[in-house]
């Protein structure tokens, strides 16, 4: 029988699992936390109350819910079906969400082994970064069957404006994938516009606000041209997150027969970042590798 949903686990504090988890225990929900650094965890504790465990598997035990969000398809492996692997420890009709950004085949991979022990499962993968994860308001991509979605969706929402089922499990994570084939070209001519602005001598910042209004229009240009223009970067989401993200996009690609080309082009010059030691500066950081260019050339 399905489990009302009333205690949860949240496997992953960082820049995103920690203000997502924060929402929750402020819905009243009783969470229970692991995080791989166990000083993160006592602190979020002491800032949102609810219980540290020392293994996933700690963490999920009595949980209705378990919900993870944490770095690539190993690491989820690990936390979900390690040793001390959260699923082991879920009794039949609770559910197991993940957040992580991974590939749709531990989607299925993870479908499969929740199906063998009765447990639902939806992968979840969010959009709108540390800001929206603070603020709560996250879009949520899903994949999985349609009652796994409906028991799950009123806790999502606490931290989600925008939860969406999308079709069986996978669907999330290839939905994410589109979000961030789209990111990586609005970035890349977001940063060219800057630059050729910049070279023909005119105020950036007008020609944003009138461009704006108008079909240029876009998210990253609202939240992003102003640190741009400042060449400020330390903030938002790691060039090193996005090249992992952009390697899925293109392996999965592979596997469609699906053609990526500006995709591919916008990795390698995020891959040109890492090199200049931008591994974490923010993914708007492309404008910076274009004056490098400039400089180079000069």
């Amino acid at each position: 029988m399905p489990h009302e949903i009333s205690t949860v686990a949240f496997l992953g504090l960082g820049v995103m699992g920690y203000p997502m988890a924060g929402h929750l225990a402020q819905a009243g929900l009783d969470v229970r936390v692991y995080n791989r650094t166990r000083a993160k965890a006592a602190d979020w504790c002491k800032e949102h109350g609810g219980s540290h465990h020392a293994t996933p598997a700690e963490a999920a035990q009595g949980a209705d819910l378990v919900l993870m969000c944490v770095g690539n398809d190993d690491d989820v492996r690990d936390v979900a079906l390690g040793n001390e692997g959260a699923l082991a420890a879920l009794a039949r009709g609770t559910l197991l969400v993940d957040h992580t950004t991974a590939s749709s085949t531990l989607a299925e991979e993870l479908d499969a082994a929740c199906h063998q022990r009765g447990v639902g499962f939806i992968d979840a993968p969010v959009s709108g970064g540390q800001q929206g994860a603070e603020n709560g308001a996250l879009t949520i991509m899903c994949g999985g069957k349609d009652d796994d979605f409906d028991r799950a969706r009123p806790v999502l929402s606490h931290y989600g404006r925008a939860v969406t089922l999308m079709g069986p499990a996978g669907s999330g994570q290839l939905t994410k994938m589109v979000n961030q084939i789209c990111i990586a070209g609005l970035v890349q001519g977001l940063s060219e516009g800057l630059h050729f602005a910049e070279q023909a001598g005119l105020d950036q910042q007008r020609v944003i606000e009138v461009i704006s209004q108008g079909a240029a229009g876009s998210w990253q240009m609202e939240n992003r041209h102003a640190t741009m223009i400042a060449d400020s970067y330390d903030h938002g989401f790691a060039v090193d997150w996005m090249r992992k993200d952009l390697g899925i996009c293109l392996d999965q690609a592979r596997q469609l027969k699906a053609r990526l080309p500006v995709t591919a082009l916008v990795d390698q010059f995020y891959a040109d970042l890492q090199s200049m030691g931008g591994g974490r500066w923010d993914t708007s950081s492309l404008l910076r590798r274009l004056h490098a260019t400039a400089e180079k050339k000069d």
